[in-house]
């Protein structure tokens, strides 16, 4: 059986557009999870795209409440690839549960409430030992800046290992 669709939550546009793009690439039609459960019959096999927040993948409890979860994207502010770990054992997904890691981006402007507080204080905080830090890695860079100025760094070369991943799977399962 393949893959139905890709379901994301998003809280300020990033993981809805990595949604869209996974869409574009994959021809599978993409909901927010909202929506999904809506449009979707339960048992669904998804890919699913959630925010993230100290590791945690929002939204992910509810969608694998639904739906038969084929694999996990988190997207953060961290570059592409990192905190797989963290997010496997935040989430507590299996070893078996290919799981990816994409950088989306920061604008404070787009956060509201309790969210808005913590991340200023993260932006506070993280910012001055960043700032203050000799010998920086490209990486801390990346994040100083994003911290200080916001930005987006969706790309769609990010997508590579999950249409990768995707393209096997499909493969095996025809």
């Amino acid at each position: 059986m393949k893959t139905d669709a890709v379901v994301y939550t998003s809280n300020t546009g990033y993981t809805k557009r990595y949604a869209e793009m996974l869409g574009e690439k994959t021809g599978l039609p993409v909901y927010a999870l909202s929506a999904a459960k809506a449009e979707l019959a339960r048992g669904s096999r998804v890919i699913y795209l959630g925010w993230l927040m100290a590791g945690k993948v929002r939204g992910y409890p509810g969608a694998a409440k639904r739906f038969r979860v084929q694999a996990v994207c988190g997207v953060g502010m961290g570059a592409a690839g990192s905190q797989l770990q963290e997010i496997r054992k935040t989430n507590n997904l299996s070893a078996a549960m290919p799981v990816f890691s994409l950088q989306g981006g920061f604008d404070m402007n787009q956060l509201r409430g309790v969210y808005r507080l913590m991340m200023v204080i993260m932006a506070k905080t993280a910012g001055k030992s960043l700032a203050a830090k000799k010998d920086r890695t490209p990486e801390e860079n990346d994040m100083l800046e994003l911290l200080t100025e916001g930005g987006s760094r969706v790309c769609a070369e990010d997508l590579a290992p999950v249409l990768e991943w995707y393209g096997q799977e499909q493969q095996e399962r025809s």
